[in-house]
This record gives structure tokens, C-alpha cells and sequence, in this order.
């Protein structure tokens, strides 16, 4: 078992029942490998800092403005994490007391338009998140919601259906980015489209965060209005949310945030944001960002020569959408046999997939955690060796153990940092 935090000795007395379930997980996380796009590896100093005695303070409000006493250390590290949020994006505005993605993009929205009106995002099939206004999101229900594609050929966002889309049904607010799209964004496509029909543009960078702080994707800060994102995948922060924004809807921003959708923040989050912005300055970082990009492509390349099907064909980030289908499997099938094999994905629709979301034809597959623990190239041509075997060998317990074994094996070799 691995023993990273040997601290916790006062809830291993206290409470052994949930102990032990936090130590299989961190044995759990140290001896996989873990490809799921959206997870990273936090390092032990934002441990430490969403662990401390910031948990016990309530904050509502902001900074110089809070609704109960004993703010001024509160205050201090809410201003420093805001402070290094503008200088590693460039931002003239950070809110940074969303709690996660999600509650930022219903932030955005409220402060950008109202209840009903037409708003135009990327289809939850074709790469988008849910929040982008699909059907059983809040983003569906409470807005009339509208989508785009990607073109059925290249697996690319298609502008003209944008342009097209977004004449016809004059949305107040155009969101870009997404949760399953492998190519570079171009973001001022979009905001020369939200000009022109006088729509609010908000990128959605959650996935890329990390990416665009290390230089490795352009930045939608000029071009969008708002930005929103998590701090957490290839940011490699805590569970959180960031919102920046322009000056001239700061006000708006800050109002959405509180008082209208949120109460207290999160401090002990907070101040793990505003060390993993300064993480994020370090120059290490940008090799980092540039090292997760290479894995990917390592990654897409042995596929391609495996004979699998990329969407798009590869990929520009850190993620990639591979369709198993070739195979005779399904995402379901070799999601669940890659799992039993050491090998931790998630099973993801392809644009057009004729399978149901809940067995799809492809896997999602991200590199940020891998390269957080210093594989490189080498070892995402080994996981993609396993990956095949695993998945043709699905129905073959004792093969999926075989590679179990050899997985657990290299995981001692790259250890959590």
C-alpha cells in the first residue's frame, strides 16, 4: 500500500472505517494508470492547504467586504490567489470562488443573460459538456438552448454551421470550448461570430487551463468576454472553479457568483488555487504543458499504427477520442476490461455515434496525469500495448491480470510525485 500522507494518524484513531477507504484510494490512484482527461495529480503543498484550519472559516462575500469578523487573513490569501490568476492569464478580472465548473457556467450565464433567452453551444455529442445547453442540464431547461457540430468528415468545428446557427437564432451568450474535443480551439473565430450577432462569448477552458497557462494553446482572454474554467486537470490545482472576465462585467461576475448562486466560498480551496497559480509560473510548467501535448500524440500515433480510428485523427491537447469498433468491442466493454487491467479511462460517444451514451463506440483517453508522474513517449506506447491487449482480450480474466501485474510494475517506477 502506499503510504504518501503518514500524517493522518489522528483520523486513522478517530474513524478507521472512512481511513481505510481514503488509503485503498490513494493505493488505488498510485498503482494505475490513470487516463481519465479530467483527473491530475494535485501536489502535496495544495494537500496540505485544503487540509488546514481554512476549512473552518466562513467568508461570504469579498475580500473587504465580508459579512462576518476574523477576515483579514481570509482576505489576504482570496487577493493573492485573484492577484496571480491575472498575471499567469493575463485576465483584467478573477473570481475565483466558484465551486467547480459547473455553478461558473451557470455564474456566467446568469450574468449575461436571462431566463429564456437563446443561447448557442457545442452539442454534448460532438465534443461539448453539459452545460453547454444540453437537454438535461439546467443550461437546457432554463435557456433555449441551441448547438453546433463538427463537420462529419474532418471531426472539426464547423464555422459555417456556427455562423449559420448563430445568425438564425440571435443568441445573447455563445459558449466555446469543451470536454471531448481534441483539436486547438480557435477562439477568435468565435468572437468575430459573437460580434457579428451581437452575442456574449464565453470560452469554456476547463480542460485546457493548463495548456494555455503553459503556452501550449492559444488564450481566449482578448477574444471572449467571460472565461470559465476548473482548476484541477491540466491546471493541476484543487477541486475548484475560476471565472475571469473583462472589467466591464466584473461587477456582474461578482454579483452572480454572490450573492445570487453561491454562499460562503471554499477558503481552504481558494488558497490550493492560489498555490497551483504559482506553480503554474514556474517555468517547469511550460515544459509540462509541452510534455503532456507530446504524450498525447505519442499516444494518438500507436493507436493509428494499432489500426484504430481517432476522431478528428489525433490530437492537438491532451486528450484523445479513439473508436474501438474495429475491435468488436464497444466503450463500455473496453473501458471496463482496460479498468481490470490497471487501466483507468472512461467509455465516450464519437460524433455521429450510432451507439447509445451509455455503451458508446469510442474511450476518452487524457495524458495530464501520466505526465504529471514523468512518463514520456516510451510509456504511452507501452499503455497503448496494453490497451490492445486488454481490449481484445476483455473476456480473459487471467490475461487482464497478466497486464495488471505488468502496469503495477511500471507505476513503481513513476511514482506519485
Amino acid at each position: 500500500m502506499s503510504d504518501l500522507y503518514p500524517e493522518m494518524d489522528a483520523l486513522k484513531s478517530s474513524d478507521p472505517d472512512v481511513y481505510a477507504i481514503i488509503r485503498d484510494e490513494e493505493d488505488r490512484q498510485a498503482r494505475t494508470i490513470r487516463l481519465i482527461a479530467s483527473e491530475n495529480y494535485t501536489s502535496r503543498a495544495i494537500m496540505e492547504a485544503t487540509g488546514s484550519v481554512l476549512t473552518n472559516k466562513y467568508s461570504e462575500g469579498y475580500p473587504g467586504r465580508r459579512y462576518y469578523e476574523g477576515q483579514e487573513h481570509m482576505d489576504r490569501v482570496e487577493n493573492l490567489a485573484r492577484d496571480r490568476g491575472k498575471e499567469l492569464f493575463g485576465a483584467e478580472h478573477v473570481n475565483v470562488q466558484p465551486y467547480s465548473g459547473s455553478p461558473a457556467n451557470l455564474e456566467a450565464y446568469y450574468a449575461l443573460c436571462e431566463v429564456g433567452d437563446p443561447i448557442l453551444g457545442m452539442g454534448l455529442p460532438f465534443g461539448g459538456h453539459l452545460t453547454h445547453g444540453w437537454k438535461v442540464n439546467f443550461s437546457g431547461r432554463f435557456y433555449d438552448a441551441h448547438h453546433y457540430g463538427v463537420d462529419p468528415d474532418t471531426h472539426l468545428i464547423d464555422f459555417a454551421e456556427v455562423r449559420k446557427i448563430a445568425r438564425e437564432v440571435k443568441p445573447k451568450v455563445i459558449f466555446c470550448g469543451g470536454s471531448a474535443y481534441p483539436r486547438e480551439i480557435d477562439f477568435d473565430k468565435f468572437g468575430e461570430i459573437a460580434e457579428e450577432v451581437g452575442a456574449h462569448l464565453v470560452a469554456d477552458i476547463a480542460h485546457i487551463a493548463g495548456l494555455i497557462a503553459g503556452g501550449q494553446h492559444p488564450s481566449p482572454i482578448e477574444a471572449a468576454d467571460v472565461v470559465s474554467s476548473t482548476t484541477h486537470k491540466t491546471l493541476r490545482g484543487p477541486r475548484g472553479g475560476l471565472l475571469m472576465c473583462k472589467k466591464k462585467f466584473a461587477k456582474d461576475i461578482d454579483r452572480a457568483v454572490f450573492p445570487a448562486l453561491q454562499g460562503g466560498p471554499h477558503m481552504n480551496t481558494i488558497a490550493g488555487v492560489a498555490i497551483a497559480f504559482k506553480e503554474a509560473m514556474r517555468p517547469e510548467f511550460k515544459t509540462y504543458a509541452a510534455d503532456i501535448i507530446e504524450n498525447a500524440r505519442a499516444m494518438a500515433d500507436a493507436f493509428v499504427e494499432k489500426g484504430y480510428t481517432l476522431v478528428s485523427g489525433g490530437t492537438d491537447n491532451h486528450l484523445l477520442l479513439v473508436d474501438v469498433t474495429a475491435r468488436g468491442s464497444t466503450g463500455k466493454i473496453a473501458s471496463t476490461a482496460m479498468a481490470q487491467a490497471g487501466i483507468v479511462c472512461n467509455a465516450n460517444s464519437i460524433p455521429f455515434d450510432p451507439r447509445s451514451p451509455f455503451d458508446p463506440s469510442g474511450i476518452r483517453i487524457g495524458t495530464a496525469a501520466v505526465t504529471t508522474r514523468g512518463m514520456k513517449p516510451a510509456q504511452m506506447r507501452q499503455i497503448v500495448a496494453w490497451t490492445d491487449d486488454a481490449i481484445n482480450h476483455a473476456d480473459d480474466p487471467a490475461r487482464l491480470a497478466a497486464i495488471r501485474a505488468e502496469v503495477d510494475a511500471m507505476c513503481g517506477e513513476f511514482p506519485v510525485p
